[in-house]
């Protein structure tokens, strides 16, 4: 922390018009600023954390199996905020890196099923014992991921079992998006209208309507969470190079 405030949150996005979106929104409420990467589009990646609270690493249409340089790099990248033990959080693609990171396995359903809607969320006894979870989540995927070796399963899914972990102290993921403003939610409804016919999936109209039903718990969950990574995170009370020395 400086004189003016906390160290800025590293922000990694995937598109030129992708946003930090409801998670942004409660960051800056907590007092941070947000220090926002594009790798896709040229950015780079801090060596250290050391200047940064933490990072959080969200979504995008692309696959963390894919072969594209900026997915391999940062991928790779994620041992930094693991090393030096600064709070991260991963959200559905981000979540997915962090897991092949951790040497996990990213894949489709053996039988082809998509989470793109509304889906019961259950958490487990580690995962109720952090918070209180919303029933309903929002999800937009085609993929999901192991639970990586070490790792503590919080919440799980129907169709696709891994849907919340913790890996030490401050390294988390989650499958689900609880960032979607409705003006976002309302233009993934536009853009990915095509992937409304695949198995699982959902139509456009039980996107929308669903928030109306569901949002609340889901906005007062990423209140409570982000508090717990960002605010109540042991990687706050030592500091960088306090931990290197130990």
């Amino acid at each position: 922390m400086n004189e003016r405030g906390p160290d800025p949150v590293l922000i990694v996005l995937h598109q030129e018009t992708s946003s930090p979106g409801r998670v942004g929104q409660e960051l800056t409420r907590m007092g941070f600023s947000l220090d926002i990467r594009r790798p896709p589009l040229g950015d780079a990646l801090p060596e250290t954390l050391e200047n940064h609270s933490g990072a959080v690493v969200f979504g995008g249409p692309m696959s963390a199996n894919d072969e594209a340089d900026h997915i391999r790099a940062e991928t790779d990248w994620l041992a930094v905020p693991l090393r030096e033990n600064k709070p991260l959080l991963g959200i559905c693609l981000g979540a997915q890196m962090l897991v092949n990171h951790l040497g996990g396995k990213v894949e489709g359903h053996p039988d082809g099923l998509v989470e793109i809607g509304w889906y019961p969320l259950k958490p487990t006894r580690e995962g109720r014992e952090l918070m209180d979870w919303p029933e309903m989540i929002y999800q937009f995927h085609r993929e999901g991921f192991s639970l990586p070796c070490g790792a503590v399963r919080l919440a799980e899914g129907e169709t696709y079992e891994n849907q919340a972990f913790r890996y030490g102290d401050n390294a988390w993921g989650v499958q689900f998006h609880a960032e979607l403003t409705q003006m976002m939610m309302q233009r993934w409804v536009t853009r990915g209208a095509h992937r409304f016919t695949l198995p699982g999936s959902q139509v456009g109209r039980e996107h929308l309507w669903g928030r109306f039903l569901y949002d609340r718990p889901v906005l007062d969950w990423l209140r409570q969470f982000l508090d717990m990574v960002f605010v109540e995170s042991p990687a706050r009370a030592q500091p960088v190079l306090d931990r290197k020395a130990s």
